[in-house]
């Protein structure tokens, strides 16, 4: 490891977080085969003490399960953290377009300024929160929804505005309001669609990128085997991206790697999110944790620099080894 924790700014919101972000879907339990409170809650706290200051959760992460465990771990801890919650997928109302059903309750696409209102009185009950982002609603217009987070933002209940999984016309409507500070898109070594279109209009409007699944659900860890068994209502038990086939070309991929994390005394999670940080416009990575363990090794991370040699021999174990993957 070569230096302190990469800190970054949040658009041009003025606040500064960790580089290196926690993601808290699986600690919520939904689609991951449940969560252990305790040790959800032990994994943030590890994750303060060892510097990073970007909690990203929402309320659909278990139907507000993450956020009530986010707030049960921030307490007496809550100036360390910036959390980025988000809205615009409710189950309080009918209203914009249904999503799927959780838990038996149908959860509707839906970011009219009425149920924002709604949902940051939710989240702040929950957990008192800095940072808002959000799934695109296409019901709702771009100016209604900005002029609900403006509001919000100006009565000092969030920080800054940001919108998650959003087309290039819908970022440019944002980018028009003068007011977003940033987005959150699935980006990872083998998701990279927004290296085309996302990502450059957003260098050049000063918007931050926070990629969520920058470990691909686990697939790029090096911990994920082909003898890997997976239980219960976890996603990946079905998913074709974690194939036998493919996660033999994740361990082929991490074997590549390894002389480059061994060089600086990484794992190859820690390697992977590095990678992700040196890429063009990508300013966060959030990267999931269950225990404390996991909330360590992903923490390194952000203290990792890796050489223009480095990202070149990653690069190059990238195109022999995960090209084509499916899934």
């Amino acid at each position: 490891m070569s230096g302190e924790q990469l800190i970054r700014e949040i658009g041009c919101s003025g606040v500064k977080a960790s580089a290196v972000g926690l993601g808290t879907w699986a600690i919520g339990g939904w689609m991951w085969g449940g969560t252990d409170e305790a040790q959800s809650i032990a994994a943030i706290q590890a994750s303060l003490e060892a510097g990073v200051t970007l909690i990203d959760t929402a309320p659909a992460y278990g139907l507000g399960r993450s956020e009530e465990i986010v707030g049960k771990a921030l307490a007496g801890r809550r100036d360390k953290a910036v959390i980025a919650t988000k809205c615009g997928l409710v189950w309080h109302t009918h209203k914009g377009n249904h999503f799927f059903d959780q838990d038996g309750k149908p959860v509707h696409r839906y970011l009219g300024g009425d149920s924002i209102v709604h949902e940051v009185e939710d989240s702040l009950r929950r957990l008192g929160t800095d940072y808002i982002t959000h799934w695109q609603d296409v019901t709702t217009p771009v100016e209604e929804t900005v002029a609900a987070l403006e509001e919000l933002q100006r009565a000092g209940k969030i920080r800054a505005i940001g919108a998650s999984n959003v087309k290039r016309s819908a970022l440019e409507q944002y980018i028009a309001t003068g007011s977003l500070d940033a987005i959150q898109e699935r980006y990872s070594m083998i998701d990279r669609e927004i290296e085309t279109d996302l990502l450059p209009l957003s260098v050049a409007n000063g918007v931050s990128t926070l990629s969520y699944s920058s470990l691909a659900l686990g697939l790029l860890s090096g911990s994920i085997g082909p003898d890997r068994i997976f239980s219960g209502d976890d996603q990946r038990k079905d998913n074709p991206r974690f194939s036998v086939a493919n996660r033999q070309k994740a361990r082929d991929f991490s074997d590549a790697i390894r002389p480059v994390a061994e060089r600086h005394d990484a794992s190859i999670a820690q390697t992977v999110i590095a990678w992700t940080l040196a890429q063009p416009g990508v300013t966060f990575a959030l990267c999931g944790a269950r225990n404390p363990a996991q909330s360590l090794d992903n923490a390194r991370a952000g203290t990792l620099r890796l050489s223009p040699e480095d990202l070149a021999a990653i690069d190059a174990a990238l195109s022999a080894k995960l090209a084509n993957m499916d899934g």
